[in-house]
């Protein structure tokens, strides 16, 4: 039927045309599948079929109704009705129907199967209708948890809106989401509804899966895959025995939401009342719905806990502020005490002030200011405020508190509040070394005025409120500026005494002079505290480069003008200091130094020699010296300074020092000249092993020559392609057969033959041009693939943390890859532990889309690193290569240290299914013991040693080749 004309059609029937043409406007408006079914059969009996039922199915899997749909009415059946017809309504391209079974024989089936395709485009219109409704409400749902997780709605809020989401799909009444973190092992039940069960779940709390063992939601995430229907039906799903925790139910559905390999949580959804189960369309949704709402959680607690961080830290940064608020306030108060001690006219009124400026920090409404007479035998009271009106006169000296503060030389806070400051006041009285004078105080506190050992009296404030009181930190304020008021004091003192023995114009011009004096004393202090400041380096105290640099060229000229005169420089690097400052923080790190700072001047004379540090973690030394072993005995003295561990914060640290000496000679011009041979030699002993020195001489000359021209050859030989692969294989341990092979750089050098990596790397580290020669390389390897591997084989690639600074490196190697036309199950990449340290995160995520576009990861060198097992269950590893240096001691026949290492590492890569490769095999006894501990693969030269692609074909051509034409070599 042509929908588009049916009006004009059915307009053109009259009577029954309308008829017909509302039935057809009725099941166009069905809204759902089931009504359009039930439509559908009222529509045929309208028509005068009998005994009429309907019913939608999909004939994809053949398994019964579709989920989810309806039984359409069915008219009442005759009595004598002889058989039963069966039709098909089509739709949806023959991928569903719906299925019509009437009363009657053949003769009436041409009649339904009419009105069946009639039916048909309405049928296909509905569904079509339906299922873009359930897409665009899914989306709209999709789109509302996304929302969610980026705006500023609580986390619980957002837990009960995505609740009504689910809801709205499918019965969820009772619904838990469960957060599980496979480090601990541990679930998180961060939403929990439930409408009969009356556990509760605290939705911070981790609670361990030893508890919900055997659960059905511990089912989820150890088997990985959804659960459904009644208990009965689910333990048959599962893969052991289970175990009733909570209410029984009518109905239950789990899934379990993975992301990669991990199970990240699971969300369930149960019903207490009889109700129609739910389905596998239910299921499905609930999947896939369950990923973006874990998703939106994530995001949401991630924004919550960066919302805490920032809370902390504005915090931390408010307290830093009031602190350094405060530090300003007594800076001022100083200043002002300090300006006061000159401008003040007379004694009475400096107290006046003193009294008035401590007034602005804490409670002085009762205040005095005590004095020792000139003999001290008596106490003086030329300043004394009291709320209550007392007065105190002088008097001699006694067992006050004011005479208590004075002997003990140290502040004293009294607070009747507190219990340990009211015993120790009562046993001085009771030892008859107190006794109190006048009203008790609620609060005592008294500062003593100390000048220099001597002690010229003391300033106390006192309350007699209750709940008004002295703190800690009054305490030590009132100590802090108590020395400056000493000082202003004496000063105001002096002043006073000056006034009273001249009154002469003489006497004056001899006070003026004094103070000139002083304030150029002053100055010149200052001018020599900025010259110190700017030669010295502020975190240690030590000389800096700049100041070294004087020295140098200070000793140059002696040297020039006494040939006799002999002096060293000693450039010193601390060992694995980036390391430990990278691992305990920089504070830690600034205290290793100001020690090492010290430890290194204690090995020098103070008079002669001077220490400098140049920055970060580097220092220098330039000593004079007539014995030509005296720089060779420092510097070993310098290494020795630091077998000791340094003690920081409780923390025990252990450093090193490689030390590079260069003795003065008629050579060196310049000082920048001593300090880069010094350098050079330091980096010589640095590479020989550290915690070593290394004299500068002409071979180390001759070596840094050398170095600027194998840096330009190998810029030439990088121009001219000299650098090739060379492969190593990778066995089977059991038969010898290859499975892959590492790919290794060679040089081959015009003049001097193929080189090792360890004759030219380190020269392309430093000149910047590693990244290009493996990029060269990693072109080469590839173009030998198609003929050097055999199906199944595959080739290592070796990359260095200098490329996984490049955050599109994955992109940039796949494309190369496609480039070529090599799957990328043929390439492997090895990185070792030093490239984990730099960028984790930026580094695991390259990792995972290396892993997404099929290039598996191998992890070099492994159990030489800082933290090595963390690797393991952070990035996503394919192959574990065990270090040679635990092979080698395998062939003794003895249960080694590096058995048990190996051992443990292959029970480890076995518990993360991960692929291990021995390397470094050399002997047939180290092949066995790995045999035995249960090593399949390995690599070393008794297997092969690394050779050019040519000849690795050309063996294999030769080993299979028939017997008749092998080339037999005598």
């Amino acid at each position: 039927m042509d929908l588009e004309n049916a009006p004009m059609q059915i307009d053109a029937l009259g009577d029954c045309g309308r008829r017909l043409g509302h039935a057809v406007e009725r099941l166009l408006a069905a809204p759902d599948k089931r009504t359009f079914a039930e439509r559908a059969g009222e529509y045929l009996v309208a028509q005068g079929f009998t005994g009429v039922a309907v019913q939608w199915r999909t004939r994809e899997s053949d398994s019964g109704p579709e989920p989810g749909a309806a039984q359409a009415a069915a008219a009442p059946m005759p009595d004598d009705r002889i058989g039963r017809l069966a039709a098909r309504i089509e739709v949806a391209s023959g991928t569903r129907a719906i299925d019509v079974v009437v009363d009657g024989d053949e003769p009436l089936r041409p009649r339904l199967e009419e009105h069946c395709r009639f039916l048909a485009p309405l049928a296909s219109s509905t569904f079509e209708k339906v299922r873009l409704t359930e897409s665009e409400r899914l989306q709209s749902a999709l789109f509302a948890i996304a929302d969610m997780a980026s705006s500023d709605m609580e986390l619980n809020a957002m837990l009960r809106a995505l609740h009504g989401i689910v809801g709205r799909f499918m019965y969820a009444e009772n619904f838990y989401i469960a957060l599980y973190d496979e480090a601990t092992d541990a679930l998180r039940f961060i939403y929990l509804v439930d409408t009969a069960d009356p556990v509760v779940r605290d939705a911070n709390e981790f609670i361990p899966m030893s508890v919900m063992d055997r659960g059905l939601t511990w089912y989820l995430i150890r088997d990985r895959k959804p659960l459904r229907g009644t208990l009965q039906d689910i333990r048959k799903q599962v893969s052991g025995p289970t175990r009733d925790i909570g209410m029984d139910c009518h109905d239950w559905l789990g899934v379990p939401v993975v992301v990669g390999e991990r199970v990240r949580g699971v969300l369930v959804v149960q019903s207490y009342v009889e109700r129609p189960r739910y389905t596998l369309a239910d299921q499905a949704l609930l999947g896939y719905v369950g990923s973006h709402i874990l998703n939106a959680v994530d995001r949401k607690l991630a924004q919550e806990e960066m919302e805490r961080r920032v809370v902390e830290r504005t915090q931390a940064l408010t307290l830093e502020i009031q602190e350094r608020q405060r530090s300003v306030r007594i800076q001022e108060t100083l200043f002002r005490i300090a300006e006061l001690s000159h401008t003040a006219t007379n004694l009475d009124e400096f107290y006046a002030a003193i009294h008035g400026i401590v007034g602005e920090l804490l409670d002085a409404r009762n205040f005095y200011i005590a004095v020792l007479s000139e003999d001290d035998g008596a106490l003086r009271f030329p300043y004394f405020v009291d709320q209550a009106g007392a007065n105190e006169t002088d008097r001699p000296l006694g067992n006050g508190l004011s005479e208590h503060v004075l002997r003990s030389g140290r502040a004293w806070l009294i607070d009747r509040g507190d219990a340990a400051t009211m015993a120790e006041l009562e046993s001085l009285v009771a030892r008859g070394e107190l006794a109190p004078l006048g009203p008790e105080p609620e609060a005592w506190l008294g500062v003593p005025l100390m000048l220099g050992e001597r002690a010229l009296g003391l300033l106390a404030v006192q309350s007699y409120t209750p709940g008004v009181g002295y703190t800690e930190r009054d305490r030590e304020l009132l100590t802090f500026i108590s020395y400056q008021i000493a000082n202003g004091l004496e000063r105001q003192r002096a002043a006073a005494a000056l006034k009273d023995a001249y009154n002469d114009l003489e006497k004056r011009v001899a006070e003026r002079t004094v103070e000139l004096s002083q304030q150029i004393r002053v100055r010149e202090q200052v001018e020599q505290r900025l010259q110190h400041e700017v030669l010295h380096d502020p975190l240690t105290g030590l000389p800096n480069r700049a100041c070294l640099r004087r020295r140098l060229v200070h000793a140059l000229r002696l040297r020039d003008a006494d040939p006799e005169f002999r002096f060293a420089v000693l450039f010193i690097d601390l060992d694995r200091f980036k390391v430990i400052n990278d691992s305990v923080g920089h504070l830690i790190g600034d205290a290793l130094l100001k020690e090492v700072a010290q430890r290194f001047s204690r090995c020098v004379r103070k008079d002669r020699d001077m220490v400098a540090r140049l920055g970060g973690d580097e220092f220098a030394i330039v000593m004079e010296f007539e014995d030509a072993d005296d720089p060779l005995r420092l510097a070993q003295r310098i290494i020795d300074s630091l077998k000791e561990p340094v003690r920081v914060q409780g923390k025990e640290l252990f450093t090193g020092a490689s030390v590079g000496v260069a003795l003065s000679c008629h050579r060196y011009k310049e000082a920048e000249d001593l300090l880069r041979d010094a350098d050079i030699a330091m980096y010589r002993a640095k590479s020989g092993g550290r915690h070593r020195f290394e004299l500068f001489d002409e071979d180390l000359h001759a070596q840094a020559l050398s170095l600027l021209e194998v840096e330009g050859d190998l810029r030439r030989g990088l121009n001219r392609g000299e650098f090739v692969p060379y492969f190593q294989p990778i066995v089977r341990l059991s038969d010898g057969g290859t499975v892959g092979y590492e790919a290794l750089m060679r040089w081959n050098h015009p003049l001097r033959g193929v080189l090792a990596p360890a004759a030219f790397l380190h020269v392309a580290e430093a000149s910047g041009t590693m990244e290009t020669l493996d990029w060269q390389l990693f072109e080469r390897v590839l173009a030998t693939i198609p003929r050097l591997l055999d199906p199944g084989q595959y080739i290592n690639l070796n990359f260095s943390p200098r490329h996984f600074r490049s955050p599109d490196l994955d992109r940039r190697f796949l494309e190369l890859l496609a480039r070529r036309g090599i799957a990328p199950g043929q390439v492997r990449i090895e990185v070792t532990e030093g490239v984990l340290l730099e960028n984790p995160e930026q580094i695991g995520h390259v990792f995972k889309r290396l892993l997404a576009g099929g290039v598996l990861i191998a992890l070099d060198d492994f159990g030489t690193g800082y933290s090595s097992l963390s690797y393991l269950h952070r990035f996503d590893l394919h192959t574990v290569k065990i270090d040679r240096s635990f092979v080698h001691d395998l062939d003794s026949g003895e249960e080694s240290a590096s058995a048990a290492v190996v051992k443990a590492i292959l029970a480890l890569s076995r518990a993360r299914h991960l692929e291990v490769v021995a390397e470094g095999i050399e002997t047939e006894p180290q092949r066995r013991a790995l045999l035995a501990l249960g090593c399949g693969l390995g690599q070393g030269y008794l297997f092969a040693r690394p050779a050019s692609a040519e000849a690795l074909v050309s063996a294999r051509e030769q080993a299979n080749a028939p017997p008749s034409s092998r080339v037999c070599n005598a």
